[in-house]
Order: C-alpha cells, then structure tokens, then sequence
C-alpha cells in the first residue's frame, strides 16, 4: 500500500513539473535561426568582375534575401501558403529584378516569410511562423514582407526585396526599424513576381544604410548618373499627425530640424492633406456613400477604395484557385472578398488618377510630403487591435496615399518610443523616385544626429524633473520632521531617494528620523549611504556615531565623532559626545 502511494506521488510530481515545463514553453518565445524570417536557404552568385579598365559591377560585395512572392529557377514560390506551394511547380525563370541584381554583383542568400498569399500588413503566418522582429521581440514585425524587414534588421543581409500592395514594405520597415523604400507605381518591372492586386503592388527594398537603399534604387530603376537636386519644399501634413499615437512633435521635431540645418527654414511648410484631398478628388465622396459618415473624410474614403481595389483586383488574380483547391485561408482573406459593385470599383480607379494628380500638382518636381508611416508603436503579438476594423482603416489611411497615387515613399527610421521603432515617411511625386533616394542619401545622418540629440535632451528632461520631484519630497519631509511626525517624514525622505539616489542629505535626514524612532540599525545604514555618496558631510557622521553608541559599538562611534571634528573642529555635539564616551569607556 505504502508502495503504491509513493508511486501515486511520483506520477502527480512528474506530472507537475511536465506541467510546468510546457507553461514555461508557452510563456518563453524560443530562439529561432536567422529570426525566423526565411523559408529557404539558397544562393545565386553574381558574375565574374569585367577586366580593367571597366567599372566593378555596382553591388560588388552586397548579400540580399528575396520575398517568397519572387520566383527563382528550380524552387517553388509558396506564397506564404503552404497549401498554394503543394498546388504549384517550381519556378522554370528567375524574377527579372532577382536577376538584374544578381547581375549587378550582389549575392540572393535565401527567400523570406511573407504574410499568407501577400495580402496582410500585420507579419503574422500560421504556415511558416512569425519572423521574429529584432527591434522589438514582443511585437509584430508588420507585413506583408515581414521576413525581408527582419532579415535586414537583424544584420544578416545588406537588403532584401519585398512587395508592397497596400502597406507591405513601408509598414514592417516601420516596425523594424529600418528604410524602406516603395518605388513609383510600374516604374520596376515585375516579371516573375505573383501579383496581388496589380493596380497597386509595387516591388520595394528594404536596407539599414541610405547609401545602399540608394545604390539598389538607382540599379532597378535603371537610373544614369545626374547631379544630385534639392528639395525646394517640404509639406508637414499636420493632420496625419495628429492621427498619431505618438505625439506629433515627437516625430516632426526631428525632420523640422534637419530640413532647416541643411535646406534653411523658407523650405518648410504645413498643409491639411484632408482638406486639400476633398476639394480635389470628387470620386471619393461617391465612395463614402452608404458608410454612415457625419463628416466626409477625403483620407478615410480614399482608404476605402483602395481596399475596394486590392480585394477586388486579388479575386480576380486568385479566386479561381482558393475555389478550386478550397484551402484552409486565413479568415481575414476570406471575410475581406465580398462582392463590390462596378460602379465603386470604377469610382476607386477614378480616385487613383485624382490622388496623382492632386498630389502631383502640390509637390512637383522639387516638393515632399511628410506622413508618419503608420499610427504608432507595433502591436503586440496576437493582439486584438491586428483584427480590429478601425486599426485597420486607420493604418490604411497613411498607406493608401501611396498606393492609391503610385507615387514614391521612403520609411525613416527616427529611433524609439516606449521602446519599439517609430518613423515617417517621405513622398514625392509619382516618377520621383531618384530625387527622393538623393534627398534621403542626403539628409539622412542628420535626422540621426537630430534623433540621438532628442534622445539625450529627453533623457535629461526627465532627469531634471526626477531632480525636482526629489527636492520637493525631502521638503515635505523636513516638515513633517519639524512638525514631529516622524514615519511620515520617512515616507518623504524615502520618496526623495527612489527618485534621486545621488544625494547625501535624502539618507542623512531619514536617518534623524529613524534616530527619533530608535530604528538605530536603519539610522546607520543610511548615514554609511550618505557618507559613501559625500564623505565630508558632517551630520552622517553625527548620526551614525549616536545609532552605533545606542547599539553598543563605542570604539566605531568614537571614530565617527573624532570624523566629524577633523571635518568641523569647533562643532560641539561632536566634542561632547567624544568626552562623554571616553569618560564611560577609557
């Protein structure tokens, strides 16, 4: 009997601690190789250097990873789905702009996650898992290139190739920190690249430094050399700002003040782009009808269409599949693909060529747009806001300016908020594309200087408040102290401390405190805090002398005293109490 008790605990022992193991499993996100980001591990080498004098090929020495929407001879795309890569061949033709890279002298180390089927800005995937974002390890990495984003933030590749449809590169470069650059609409080539809503896709890149975003750009657009051009005009778009989570001036205060130390302060500007978009676009009134709006938004309707555009654009690219093969599709695919009327797909089209103009008349050849990127810090994994409506037509009214309008946009990193990446994008008009990668090769280590320096000044900001705070917590100690309530200046004094630890007389005054309680153990271990921080201050020793002669420690009281008269000869208690101990104890 007693036997089989014992075997009885033994199995609930093992069975808690297997419990307790798989809790700790669920709790602690493993470590996973290269972040998670990619499906495959491939490598496409570059050609041989052509022989002097000719010029080396461009992006000599540079590695990139590739979406898994790129095909590539010999390798099956998957799409993001599993399931699309058991109904699919391995590719018989490499992406044209893979190859043109490759060409170009850089290396393809490997094909990255991307959200399932391309069609979410999240970065979340049930088939090959999460990517990992190195910048904030709590949050989504954003998508749909989310794997690309992290591959570069994580360091192991120079730049990587994503697709942008509705926010697909500029959103993961935002929650990772890193540039992102969404070219022009058509301008690149996407052949050998699966579409998603061809109206608005985009093939984009992704890089850590500005001069290789740049050395990319200027390849796949088959830019010739030119002197580089200045920007004339830079727009804030104010009220896309006030959109933000993060405060407003937090973002600005750093372009503002890089525009003006390299460009001069006449270059800055501040337009409503909800005004200025409602008098210009008249098809997005016809798009808000039946949504219940007491007030027309320009950015909000212009969001609408294009969702109308990417779903509708999407089924026609891939019903026939999901209908045929009927996979297991993430439920925001399939709840996303309800019938639209002609008439507001033909009003979204309408839209597109409106926005373009609009802001093609604003910026010209020489202008800028800045946008914050996205509404603030990334969501936290599996949170709620990814499924929620509003966070999701929010985002898409800062997406959609550049989706809708085919122009250019570049993500900039500005550093951190509450600890996870924020940035703003700069837009210029649609055929920008060079003028924009020059502006951002050109002003972008002075947005750097600009972030670090806010950073430090808000360091010494709350620093300096902490200060203050303190000082105000040790007066309100030293009065209640006067007033004899001696737990309640504790209190004070040990508010004071927790908000500057730095200063002597917070210690020696709760000390006076503890002194008058008799807590004589608690008086001397703060008097020895206080004379470690300041060894002249007279009163810690004062005060550590009486609580080690109430705890009987003579000999160490009388070395504090004799202290306290190198430090002050003429000071009296400290005269005092040395004769009184030597008369006690000679």
């Amino acid at each position: 009997m007693a036997s089989s008790t014992a075997a009885n605990l033994w199995v609930l022992l093992g069975l808690g601690i297997a419990g307790v193991l798989l809790a700790a499993k669920r709790l602690r996100r493993p470590a996973r190789p290269d972040n998670g980001a990619f499906i495959a591990r491939l490598e496409l080498l570059p050609p041989p250097q052509p022989p002097p004098p000719q010029a080396r090929h461009p992006l000599t020495g540079l590695c990139f990873a590739i979406a898994d929407a790129f095909h590539v001879t010999g390798y099956i795309t998957s799409f993001g789905s599993l399931e699309w890569a058991k109904t699919h061949d391995a590719a018989t033709q490499t992406s044209l702009v893979v190859s043109s890279l490759v060409d170009g002298g850089a290396m393809c180390v490997g094909k990255t996650v991307i959200d399932e089927m391309a069609f979410s800005i999240h970065g979340e995937n049930k088939h090959f898992g999460t990517p990992t974002n190195p910048a904030a390890p709590d949050r989504v990495p954003g998508g749909c290139s989310s794997g690309s984003a992290v591959a570069v933030a994580a360091g192991i590749v120079d730049f990587s190739l994503g697709i942008d449809t509705i926010g697909g590169v500029r959103v993961p470069g935002s929650y990772c920190g890193v540039l992102a650059f969404r070219p022009s609409h058509a301008v690149v080539p996407n052949n050998g690249v699966i579409p998603v809503a061809p109206s608005l896709d985009a093939i984009g890149w992704f890089a850590r430094d500005p001069s290789v975003l740049r050395r990319v750009g200027h390849l796949l657009l088959r830019l010739p050399y030119a002197d580089i051009r200045q920007p004339r005009h830079f727009y804030i778009a104010d009220d896309c700002f006030e959109m933000s989570k993060v405060h407003a001036r937090r973002l600005t205060q750093v372009v503002t003040k890089s525009v003006e130390k390299l460009f001069g302060r006449q270059v800055l500007g501040h337009v409503n782009l909800e005004n200025y978009l409602a008098s210009r676009i008249p098809s997005l009134r016809n798009n808000s009808n039946g949504h219940g709006d007491s007030k027309f938004s320009s950015l909000l309707a212009l969001s609408r269409a294009m969702q109308f555009l990417h779903k509708h654009e999407f089924k026609d690219q891939h019903m026939e599949w999901i209908n045929s093969v009927k996979p297991s599709v993430d439920a925001c695919i399939v709840g996303n693909l309800s019938d639209d009327g002609e008439s507001t797909i033909n009003n979204s089209q309408d839209a597109r060529k409106e926005v373009r103009a609009a802001l093609g008349a604003l910026l010209k050849d020489d202008g800028i747009l800045v946008i914050p990127t996205v509404l603030g810090c990334p969501p936290k994994l599996n949170a709620r806001e990814l499924s929620s409506q509003d966070y999701n037509v929010q985002t898409s009214c800062l997406t959609s300016l550049a989706s809708m309008s085919g122009c250019c946009q570049v993500t900039v990193p500005l550093g951190t908020h509450d600890k996870c990446p924020v940035s703003v994008s700069l837009i210029a008009r649609h055929g920008g594309d060079r003028f924009l990668l020059d502006t951002i090769q050109t002003i972008y280590a002075t947005i750097q200087e600009q972030v670090d320096a806010l950073a430090k000044s808000n360091v010494s900001s709350k620093q300096a408040m902490s200060e203050e705070a303190a000082e105000a917590a040790k007066e309100k100690g030293n009065i209640a102290f006067k007033e004899k309530q001696w737990q309640k200046a504790i209190n004070f004094y040990t508010e004071a401390i927790k908000l500057n630890n730095k200063v002597a007389t917070y210690y020696s005054n709760r000390a006076a405190a503890f002194l008058e309680l008799a807590s004589y153990r608690q008086a001397e271990a703060d008097c020895t805090s206080a004379i470690d921080i300041d060894p002249k201050i007279v009163k810690a020793y004062l005060r550590r002398g009486t609580a080690r002669e109430m705890l009987g420690y003579y000999k160490e009281a009388v070395d504090d005293f004799s202290h306290a008269l190198v430090l002050e000869p003429m000071n009296k208690t400290a005269g005092v109490a040395i004769n009184r101990l030597k008369k006690l104890f000679p």
